[in-house]
């Protein structure tokens, strides 16, 4: 049986107000291809497929779309979906009906039986051969908020400490016996989940944190080690967990912010041996569109605007035209910084999506305690601006900056009155 394991796709997604749909797309075309020429039988989708919560319909219909593609391309294709900390679990599930009649599995929240107890039922998902044989059991666990998760209880002494950390080992043990009790010698178990593991490393802009209670990050050893291969899903950087080969990150398919413009993205694809994995394959995402960081690292203003004048690109329509960060190393403010990036950039077949100023001095530490409720009440729309000058450019307001400011709230006021 071959398996593979995609997840954090972000349909829908739009990179400084541009719209990235034709990038998806590609990809999605790209990956019916490849379920094609790899001759898969599972497609394992591990969470994040939309980038928020309340996707658009253009959104939907692009992975109604690919669903629909991939199983006229693939008749035998089996799909399993699982939710991500993006995904809402209910909008997720709505299809569920048509899916399943089509071959695809969505999992997008912990379901509960009459008397409350988890439906460990719903958790777990047979899969199929072409001659419709089971040849391995899926573990189908969504992201997990803590209403998900089981109670701890006092005779397990072994799980003391975090009730959510320990509520979702307890979770993964109690889907994993039950796979176990289902499971021939000659079957494989995989575990899929959307969560953040401890020494996971995680892109600086666009992965959205998963705090509960202060704690996110989960140990590998709440897996059991027979389990032959676990998908996970939510860093977009592909990486293996705990050095582990087969418990893997795959990844997302495209950079979702400038930090992630060195990742090399891609999809696994699993081989299964009977109960064990016989290898995993990474298979490289193409780039539809580029992402430019110019200079590479933050330079002054004039440097930085003669490397965009000098920049050349080929002819591309708009769609496909590479996004740019512009990094600028300044001393202090510089109000006509954006006129002179754009007039440096005038005809170039580039998107201006980000200019990212750092500063050269850092700002100064601060020297007072924090403020007491009473002393913030009494702050003054002019003492804030000083603070936030302050903490930015490390040094007092300039006059002329203070009076245009004070001239600015004059105007709003004038407005409410």
């Amino acid at each position: 049986m071959r398996l593979l394991h995609t997840s954090d796709w972000h349909l829908g997604q739009t990179l400084h107000t541009f719209d990235r749909s034709y990038e998806h797309g590609c990809f999605l075309d790209w990956l019916v291809a490849s379920l094609v020429a790899e001759d898969i039988d599972v497609l394992l989708i591990a969470g994040d497929i939309f980038d928020n919560a309340n996707p658009s319909a253009a959104a939907h219909r692009q992975f109604y779309r690919f669903l629909q593609q991939a199983k006229a391309r693939v008749p035998h294709l089996q799909v399993v979906v699982i939710a991500g900390n993006h995904d809402s679990p209910g909008r997720l599930e709505a299809a569920t009906p048509l899916l399943e009649a089509h071959g695809t599995v969505v999992v997008g929240n912990v379901a509960r039986t009459p008397d409350g107890s988890i439906d460990l039922e719903r958790l777990l998902v047979p899969l199929r051969g072409r001659d419709g044989s089971v040849g391995a059991w899926c573990l189908a666990i969504p992201f997990l908020r803590p209403g998900d998760v089981p109670r701890v209880v006092a005779e397990d002494a072994d799980l003391a400490g975090d009730p959510y950390l320990n509520g979702t080992a307890l979770l993964y043990r109690q889907a994993f016996a039950l796979a176990r009790s289902r499971c021939t010698a000659d079957q494989a178990i995989i575990a899929m989940g959307h969560c953040h593991m401890v020494d996971g490393q995680a892109s600086q802009d666009s992965e959205r944190r998963i705090v509960i209670g202060g704690t996110e990050a989960l140990p590998a050893t709440m897996f059991d080690p027979a389990v032959a291969y676990v998908a996970l899903g939510h860093l977009h950087l592909a990486q293996r967990v705990g050095g582990h080969e087969h418990r893997r990150y795959c990844g997302s398919p495209l950079p979702l912010s400038f930090s992630e413009v060195s990742y090399q993205h891609q999809v696994l694809c699993v081989d299964l041996d009977g109960p064990a994995v016989a290898a995993v394959t990474a298979l490289h995402v193409p780039r539809a569109v580029e992402l430019l960081r110019v200079p590479p690292k933050p330079a002054p203003l004039d440097d930085v605007l003669a490397a965009l004048e000098a920049l050349a690109l080929p002819d591309a329509p708009s769609h496909a035209q590479p996004f740019l960060e512009v990094r600028v190393l300044l001393d202090g403010p510089e109000p006509g910084l954006r006129a002179r990036v754009e007039a440096a950039l005038a005809g170039k077949p580039v998107r201006l999506a980000k200019i990212e100023p750092t500063r050269r001095h850092a700002a100064r530490e601060a020297a007072t305690a924090a403020l007491t409720l009473d002393q913030l009440a009494q702050l003054q729309p002019d003492d804030i601006f000083r603070r936030l000058w302050a903490q930015r450019f490390g040094d007092e307001v300039p006059p002329d900056q203070l009076a245009a400011f004070a001239e600015l709230t004059h105007a709003l006021d004038g407005d409410a009155a």
